[in-house]
């Protein structure tokens, strides 16, 4: 029990959070969903077969049927007749749907994030550069006024005070 309270509290939903908030801000994100993908295929196509014996007489059939189900393909060449297969079905459709839409938008993201770092980067170049232009210009000007005062100081020690 060296667990922190709040650790304790916050359960399952609140580890999961957290995980997945370090795996989006990693940008390994893919991987997770990869691998969770995988699992829930390999898992339907278990409790398929268990629960729908006639329809997937092996294992492999109810994997095979998960994994074109996850990706949304749904061939046809099996399919689940009793109640409850169609249950795990449409649970295999929605998390497949959902998986292509995060891989979606996390290649978007990554793209989009992609363009961005360019043209900050571009941005900052033109940021300096004018930065660098502005300070030569003002250096100018103080040398400049500077060689005006030192000549109206030479002047002013020419002239007599009247």
């Amino acid at each position: 029990m060296n667990e922190h309270p709040s650790k304790r509290k916050e359960g399952v939903e609140g580890r999961i959070r957290r995980r997945s908030g370090k795996a989006v801000a990693s940008r390994r994100v893919f991987a997770y969903l990869a691998g969770a993908t995988a699992t829930i295929g390999i898992l339907a196509g278990v409790l398929v077969t268990i629960i729908d014996h006639k329809d997937f007489p092996t294992v492999g059939d109810g994997i095979w049927w998960a994994i074109v189900t996850l990706g949304t393909v749904g061939y046809g060449d099996i399919v689940p007749h009793t109640g409850w297969g169609r249950v795990v079905g449409a649970v295999v459709i929605v998390v497949g749907v959902t998986f292509i839409s995060f891989l979606t938008a996390t290649v978007t993201s990554m793209f989009v994030s992609a363009d961005q770092d360019e043209r900050t980067a571009e941005a900052e170049t033109l940021r300096a550069s004018r930065e660098a232009e502005t300070q030569a210009m003002l250096q100018k000007l103080l040398d400049r006024s500077a060689a005006m005062e030192a000549k109206l100081e030479a002047l002013a020690g020419e002239r007599p005070e009247r």
